[in-house]
């Protein structure tokens, strides 16, 4: 038994869900979304809640029943109340600045990284060394977050590149004479 698909996701005031097939739609204050879910699983809304329950006892759907719980929690979660990644830049010279729908990077190379934000993530730069990431989708937040991380990872010798505000960097010791 799934201990995490047992639980049912709980709707808060003002946010709503509607089932259709195996599309289940979430309407919120900030958002609308919709998730598919596979064969293997059956979704249902009972008394402001939605329910998640396997159609057999085969590990594949033992696996989606889960996982579409958490999508399903992770969407109610958006809708309310957002997600929010905060990387910041450590190193001299590492800027960050928005122009327009464009974040621009100044990470030590040759050129400046002109980012693209994607629809639905909002992207500010509050300092010119933090940059926070915003939307209403988990996935999303997260995976613009890794793109803008991945153009300088942080090193383990000084530090330098982009980090996440709560991550730790294990520092290495340098060569010794």
């Amino acid at each position: 038994m799934s201990r995490i698909g047992k639980k049912p996701v709980e709707l808060p005031s003002g946010v709503s869900a509607s089932v259709s097939g195996q599309t289940i739609e979430i309407k919120g204050p900030k958002d609308t979304q919709s998730f598919t879910a596979t064969d293997d699983v059956t979704v249902a809304v009972e008394e402001n809640a939605v329910k998640v329950t396997p159609r057999g006892s085969s590990k594949r759907a033992r696996q989606q029943w889960g996982m579409s719980r958490t999508v399903i929690a992770n969407m109610v979660t958006g809708v309310t109340t957002g997600f929010k990644k905060e990387p910041e830049n450590n190193g001299v010279g590492y800027r960050a600045q928005m122009q327009g729908n464009t974040l621009k990077l100044s990470l030590g190379l040759s050129h400046e990284v002109n980012f693209e934000v994607p629809a639905g993530i909002t992207v500010t730069a509050p300092k010119p060394t933090q940059i926070v990431v915003e939307g209403t989708s988990n996935q999303l937040v997260g995976q613009v977050a890794a793109n803008i991380r991945e153009w300088r990872k942080p090193e383990p010798y000084k530090g330098k590149g982009i980090k996440y505000v709560d991550e730790y960097i294990f520092r290495k010791e340098g060569k010794k004479k």
